[in-house]
């Protein structure tokens, strides 16, 4: 590894190693090595989390969104799955000469609907402007703090074999309403980002049950990078049972015209549960009754196996090894 390529972006194995070999190395610190959405900080008698991400979709507005909706969404589902509660989100800009003010306008408009639907402010941010040619319209950064309950404790180190896992509703809607866009690929089946806030749903979640092990948003490299990564932070392998995936038929088609795995597509809207054996429906009754949850299913188990793998159970009945995602299959999706 000495040069940056686009790889190094796409949420995989590549991003993980460039995470784990500078950055992990160089700020070393027992919160920073967990590798988690959002980092756990005690201020005074409480708990912060702490979340940032940077947003540098292309293009800038699809079908189902825009990238201000997301950077919101992202921020406040980054602090949601630690359990907390958001309080406050910071915005920085950094804009392209030449970008329109009704296009800025638009996006600014679009990040306050979407952190009034979250109950969250945007109180502070910076903007800069960059030479024609220097960036790509907008870059957005977003930061976030949430207060976690008192008696909240969520972790991939918590996780215990049989645990059940519980995905909250279809995979690939955003990268494929991205890509329909950005290829011109024109297909029809209302292919729609996903993003959306979930602090609501994961709050009702939280209200019914205190066996949640471990919650995690399923942006870059999809659900399967996402389920390596809790692997290899609880050590046990995870079982998933691909029948109970579910993929809408117009997004499995726009995946298999550019052949692409869906399991490795970013969403903007979906979280992945670990909860308690025998918990997962009352889980599940929950997240029905919420529109973003309307579609969850429990779709696997975590094994007593020290080998932190992941094994998705095919249609077939065999099974085959599922492994965090290999280069960049979609630059720039988020």
């Amino acid at each position: 590894m000495t040069r940056i390529t686009l790889s190094h972006g796409s949420g995989g194995r590549l991003t993980n190693e460039l995470i784990r070999r500078v950055f992990a190395t160089s700020f070393s610190n027992n919160e920073l090595l967990k590798l988690e959405d959002s980092a756990q900080v005690p201020v005074g008698g409480e708990k912060i989390a702490f979340t940032t991400d940077s947003y540098v979709v292309d293009p800038i507005f699809f079908a189902g969104g825009d990238i201000g909706r997301i950077a919101v969404c992202g921020t406040v589902n980054d602090l949601a799955v630690k359990g907390a509660k958001p309080i406050a989100i910071s915005a920085a800009f950094i804009i392209e000469e030449g970008l329109e003010i009704d296009v800025l306008r638009d996006i600014v408009a679009s990040m306050k609907k979407a952190a009034t639907q979250a109950g969250v402010d945007i109180v502070t941010g910076d903007t800069k402007v960059v030479e024609r040619g220097k960036a790509d319209k907008i870059f957005i950064t977003t930061s976030g703090v949430g207060l976690i309950p008192k008696n909240v404790e969520l972790g991939a180190e918590k996780i215990r074999p049989g645990d059940e896992i519980i995905l909250s509703g279809p995979l690939a809607e955003h990268g494929m309403a991205v890509m329909n866009v950005r290829n011109n690929l024109g297909l029809d089946g209302n292919i729609r980002s996903d993003g959306a806030p979930l602090n609501k749903m994961i709050s009702s979640l939280l209200a019914v049950s205190k066996k949640i092990r471990c919650m995690k948003d399923l942006t870059r490299g999809g659900l399967a990078t996402a389920l390596n990564e809790i692997a290899e932070s609880c050590r046990y392998s995870i079982s998933v049972d691909e029948e109970n995936i579910i993929v809408k038929s117009s997004v499995k088609g726009a995946c298999d015209i550019l052949g692409i795995d869906p399991l490795y597509v970013a969403n903007e809207g979906k979280i992945i549960i670990f909860a308690e054996p025998g918990e997962s429906q009352k889980l599940l009754s929950v997240l029905k009754k919420n529109k973003y949850g309307k579609s969850a299913r429990t779709i696997g188990r975590v094994l007593d196996e020290k080998d932190a793998k992941v094994l998705l159970r095919t249609g077939m009945g065999g099974f085959r090894q599922v492994i965090m995602l290999e280069g960049e299959q979609l630059p720039r999706i988020c």
